[in-house]
Parts: C-alpha cells; sequence; structure tokens
C-alpha cells in the first residue's frame, strides 16, 4: 500500500528528521506509528543518522502493531524489525538478529538496560504510550533514565493529555531534556503550576492544575513537543478507522489452532448450509475473543490476549470515553471483570439513563451490545471514540452501531477501533465490512477458506 501522509503527518515526519528529542502527543488513530516508521526509514537509509533503533512499547503492541505497520505500507518494507519478546533467552537471541528496529515490551526495559549496561548499542529509543513512563520511581522510568546519555535521538508517543493529567507530563518530558524546561524535580513542578486537590491531614492525594498552568507548560515545552487533537485536522474524514492486531502468545495461539481444527474438521464434507456456517463462524468469532461456550451455555475460557489488548488501548486513550461493543455475553462479563481495578467509570448500556449519563460526561466507558444500540440513539455527545471488541458479520449493525456517536451534532472526529486476532475470522470479518460485502457470502467464504487451510494443515503434518 502506497502511504500518502495528511498535512499534519507529514509535519510530524518533518520535526522527526530535525528535532534529536521530540514529543508527539498525537490522539488516536493519526497515524503514530507509521509517522513515526517513516522517519525511522529516513533517518537509516536516507540520511544514515541512526543505526539501531529501539521501541518500547505496551506487550500487545510490541507484539503485533509495529511489525504490522512495517508490512502495510510499500516504503516501509525494507525495514528490518526485530521483535524482543518472550523468555530471556529467546529476547537475547533476538537482539544478536541484525535489524534496523528492534521492538520490547516496556515490562522489560529493566532487563533491557541491565543486559547492556555500558554497552548500549540503540541510537535512538522510541517510547509508545509514554505514559507508561510517568511514575519517576517505577524502575522501567530510572532504567530509562540511566541509559538517556547513551541515546542520540529520543521520541515519546502519547496521546494529547488532558488538562488533569497534566502532572504525568514532568516525568516523560524529563527524560527528553533532563529537567530543563519543566524542572529538575517533580516537587518544584507541582509547586509552581498545581495546586493540593484530595488530601488527608498532610497526605495528598492528588493535584490540580492552577489557572493558566496548561498554557504556560505548553509554552515550555512547545519547542520539543508536538501536541495534536484529531479534531484540530480538517484534512481528515469525519471518521477513521482504526485496526488493532492482537498477535496470539504460543500457549493462546496452539489452543486457538486445536479448536478451531475441531470446529472446522466437524462440518468437512458436509454440506454447509447458510445456518450452519453462521452457527460455527459465531463460535470462531468467540474463539477469537478468547472464550467459547460449551454445550451447558457456559463460557470457557481460552486465552486472555484480546482482554490484555483492549486495556492497553483503553490506557492509550488517556481518558477520552469510548463506546465499546461486545458480540457475546462472555465478553462483556470478562471486560467488566478486568476493568474492575481501573478506577475508570463503567457502565453496560441498559437504557435511555445509562445514554443521558454518557452524554452528560459521567461514564468512561460504555460497554454495549450492537443491536442494543442499533437505532435511533443519540450518543454523540460522550465521546467521540468506538472500540470493537467483538465484531459482527452484520454491515447494516455495523454501520447504525458506529451512527451512535457519528452524526450530526459530534463536535469532534469518530475514531473507530477494531481489535482484530492475526490469522483469525476477525480479520475475515473485517474484509468484508471493509469491502461492504454480502454478508452471508462472505461468511461461506471464509468459512470454506478456513477449511481449505485445515485440510492443507492436516496434510503437512
Amino acid at each position: 500500500m502506497v502511504f500518502k501522509p495528511h498535512v499534519y503527518q507529514q509535519y510530524c515526519i518533518d520535526r522527526l528528521l530535525a528535532d534529536p528529542m521530540l514529543g508527539l502527543f498525537l490522539a488516536c488513530g493519526l497515524g503514530k506509528t507509521v509517522t513515526t516508521l517513516t522517519a525511522v526509514r529516513m533517518l537509516k537509509y536516507d540520511r544514515f543518522q541512526v543505526g539501531r533503533v529501539l521501541v518500547v512499547a505496551p506487550k500487545k503492541v510490541a507484539e503485533a502493531t509495529w511489525q504490522s505497520e512495517a508490512q502495510k505500507w510499500d516504503h516501509l518494507r525494507l525495514l528490518r524489525v526485530s521483535t524482543v519478546l518472550g523468555t530471556a533467552a529467546q529476547r537475547a537471541r533476538a537482539l544478536a538478529v541484525p535489524a534496523d528496529v528492534y521492538i520490547i515490551n516496556r515490562e522489560n526495559v529493566v532487563w533491557l538496560a541491565d543486559f547492556y549496561r555500558n554497552a548500549w548499542p540503540f541510537d535512538m529509543v522510541v517510547l509508545d504510550e509514554s505514559s507508561s513512563f510517568k511514575d519517576r520511581s517505577t524502575k522501567r522510568w530510572k532504567a530509562m533514565k540511566s541509559m538517556r546519555p547513551h541515546i542520540r535521538r529520543m521520541v515519546l508517543l502519547t496521546g494529547t493529555p488532558a488538562p488533569n493529567n497534566l502532572a504525568d507530563l514532568w516525568a516523560q518530558v524529563f527524560l527528553l531534556d533532563g529537567g530543563e524546561r519543566l524542572g529538575h524535580t517533580l516537587t518544584g513542578f507541582r509547586e509552581r503550576y498545581f495546586t493540593p486537590d484530595k488530601r488527608n491531614a498532610q497526605q495528598i492525594f492528588s493535584y490540580k492544575p492552577k489557572t493558566g498552568a496548561a498554557d504556560a507548560v505548553q509554552r515550555l515545552i512547545g519547542d520539543i513537543c508536538v501536541s495534536m487533537k484529531a479534531e484540530d485536522y480538517l484534512q481528515l474524514p469525519e471518521c477513521v478507522s482504526v485496526t488493532v492486531p492482537v498477535e496470539l502468545d504460543a500457549k493462546a495461539r496452539k489452543a486457538y489452532d486445536q479448536m478451531e481444527r475441531v470446529m472446522l474438521l466437524e462440518v468437512d464434507g458436509e454440506d454447509i448450509t447458510a445456518e450452519s456456517a453462521a452457527a460455527l463462524t459465531q463460535k470462531l468469532l468467540q474463539l477469537a475473543g478468547g472464550a467459547v461456550y460449551d454445550g451447558q451455555h457456559e463460557a470457557k475460557p481460552v486465552h486472555g490476549c484480546k482482554v490484555e489488548a483492549f486495556l492497553e488501548l483503553v490506557e492509550a486513550l488517556q481518558g477520552q470515553h469510548a463506546l465499546v461493543f461486545y458480540a457475546f455475553v462472555h465478553e462483556k462479563e470478562r471486560l467488566l471483570a478486568a476493568l474492575k481495578k481501573t478506577g475508570l467509570r463503567v457502565r453496560v448500556f441498559q437504557g435511555s439513563q445509562d445514554a443521558d449519563d454518557w452524554n452528560a460526561g459521567k461514564v468512561d466507558l460504555l460497554l454495549a451490545h450492537p443491536a442494543s444500540t442499533a437505532y435511533g440513539l443519540n450518543l454523540q455527545q460522550g465521546g467521540s471514540h468506538v472500540i470493537w471488541f467483538g465484531l459482527t458479520w452484520s454491515l447494516e449493525l455495523y454501520q447504525q452501531a458506529n451512527a451512535r456517536l457519528h452524526r450530526q451534532g459530534q463536535q469532534s472526529r469518530v475514531i473507530i477501533h477494531h481489535l482484530s486476532v492475526c490469522g483469525s475470522v476477525d480479520e475475515d470479518v473485517l474484509a468484508a465490512l471493509d469491502g461492504k460485502a454480502d454478508t452471508q457470502e462472505a461468511l461461506m467464504q471464509s468459512l470454506k477458506a478456513r477449511i481449505e487451510n485445515v485440510r492443507n494443515r492436516e496434510a503437512k503434518a
């Protein structure tokens, strides 16, 4: 695919080429990954200014997103990417592979710093979702700080920080400039721009920005940070579609493949009707989501990779509200369980009161089945992000569900995120929806192709 950057993307690319330290505070959906990889390619192969590039990302992002983007765009395919995940031995082998870009999850930054010590080989480091480095007391932040003198180019990628998250900027910006702009201590930063908010006697639990603090901080870091909101860029279509690839780990992949094989071989050789195809593809969608109903209609867990990717995506939204669509009851229940400890205001859509509270800004994540929000429901006041955890084959249902936010009165660009398990029926569904294909025909073709793949694997075994 040919990459034609939007004006704002080209601006960011130019800044990445020109500035040795840069924070890109871009809203989800604005293409931070392809923008950064384009600059990396030019720095590596056109300007010869970088050798080895390290990308530090959340685990599910590290598994698939950067690799997927590198393969998606024609101009990026010459980039050699090595994924540094797994056991210590596997990570060491991945680091020994000749590559241009090495991708590691944030949990292993401490291990990486200890692995190389003063022989640190990466002259450029990209911190994807740099908000995970917002706490100076964490080992990962201290490890990155210790390696900073060895890094010639540093890039922070994160969403546009909300005013309430302003305090989180100090630790992140410190990794760029060593305290030059926001001060060398967090205490001093707080004293200048914040007042205590929630407290108990002498203990302060949170701070709130002083009047004008956001503008003052923006002016201080404006030369090394680019902050962009999706709604600010008229070149964007009113609705942006984003695929979030989810890579299954080895254990999950084995379980998934085994269960898919059993399901598909059960119907191999039989006359597949529209009814039987629909039933089977629903099971395959459940499987991609991470659990399957058994004969007693009890949900049996298969993997947690999609839920993990969902939580990382929610974190990346940095407090922006999202309408979340699930396909099965067990998906709703697993999402609710995973969100319990986040502190977010989570609601399952049940009626008009939930819609009113969402539009009033009282709900951070609104979980809904697409059929329950299909027609006539106005949710455009409460947020501009849609997350499809569980997908649907129905183009009509899909479009109507998205239209709950993407409709008259919406003040921001709507960004639709699709969680898609790599190598699963999720990919077939998205292809069908994207091509506006006939549901029944697309469903049948998907099933036939998957049965054929299983046959081929069986023949090779």
